[in-house]
């Protein structure tokens, strides 16, 4: 896709905390309606991009453009065309639902009938239309993130951007969101960027970006990642894991690679291959686990360590 075509293009996107190298060089784009995820650990980069893309700070070198308006040059532009849902809660507690809706619909200058009917619309069509009226210090964490996104959808933006949208909700509310996000993009067009480091929010993505340290390390849908594995994965504990390595090739005719200290093998027929693994080097091991690839094996595999392993 060009970057004519993208309801955002990024290009060359470098951003530098003192020493510290936030982004280095980072380029893709998303398309109009998409999904799209930015799935990372914390210190990953992944927020710094957000940022930007919020228009909270400038790029120092790169470019990014929402909707064909440039984030550094066009911000007005951006803004007025932009919903954003922060990670931390923006709602004033002491305001009901609806009042808070009210205030964010005069910054963008809303009135009248026209703003009642909107946050009466957005209220139900994230389920909180029956508890408009109550104050936001009452409601749950996961209904005040519903709030959050009505809020941040009030205006109509045609591009939504969320960081970490799950923080404070249970696994059910996470899945009633992430089906929400799909709903606007099918009905509506809007095109939803979100930052996570969540793997079942990440599944419900239609593509994702994968960073470590501020790169770009992988591009493509959650399935495509995952089928670049293929198989399943067995993972082995073991104090010999080395000398397993070099004869799990030998007597078995298997490749197998050594990441964090475990014997680790892509194969087809993974249960095959764990019964003539332990008919072959019992008593060598300690622990054998057995799995379908996951983006945590994804992850992995590209740059040999774990999800979570040196997170800033």
């Amino acid at each position: 896709m060009s970057a004519a075509e993208a309801a955002v293009a990024i290009e060359g996107l470098s951003h530098r905390y003192g020493e510290r190298e936030a982004l280095k060089g980072v380029g893709f784009t998303v398309a109009p309606g998409e999904v799209f995820g930015l799935l990372g650990p914390n210190g990953s980069g992944k927020t710094t991009l957000f940022r930007i893309l919020s228009t909270l700070i400038r790029p120092q070198s790169g470019s990014a453009k929402i909707l064909g308006f440039d984030v550094a040059a066009q911000t007005a532009e951006v803004r007025r065309r932009i919903g954003v849902v922060f990670q931390a809660p923006s709602l004033d507690k002491k305001l009901t639902a609806a009042e808070n809706l009210r205030h964010q619909g005069h910054l963008y200058g809303l009135r009248g009938a026209e703003l009642e009917q909107r946050i009466g619309e957005m209220l139900a069509r994230v389920g909180m239309a029956e508890r408009k009226d109550e104050l936001t210090e009452k409601l749950s964490g996961g209904q005040r993130r519903r709030v959050e996104l009505a809020k941040g959808l009030l205006h109509r933006p045609q591009v939504l951007l969320l960081d970490e949208p799950s923080t404070g909700l249970d696994p059910g509310a996470r899945r009633d969101l992430m089906r929400y996000l799909r709903e606007l993009s099918t009905k509506d067009g809007v095109t939803t960027l979100l930052t996570t480091h969540l793997m079942e929010e990440a599944e419900d993505c239609a593509r994702l970006a994968v960073f470590r340290e501020g790169q770009r390390i992988a591009l493509d849908s959650p399935a495509a990642l995952k089928a670049q594995i293929g198989g399943d994965v067995v993972s082995i504990e073991s104090d010999e894991a080395e000398a397993l390595r070099s004869e799990t090739k030998t007597k078995l005719g298997v490749e197998a690679a050594v990441l964090e200290g475990k014997l680790r093998v892509e194969c087809e027929g993974g249960a095959a291959f764990v019964e003539r693994f332990a008919q072959a080097f019992a008593g060598r091991f300690k622990t054998i686990q057995l799995g379908k690839p996951t983006l945590a094996d994804v992850f992995l595999r590209i740059t040999g360590h774990r999800f979570w392993e040196g997170e800033g």
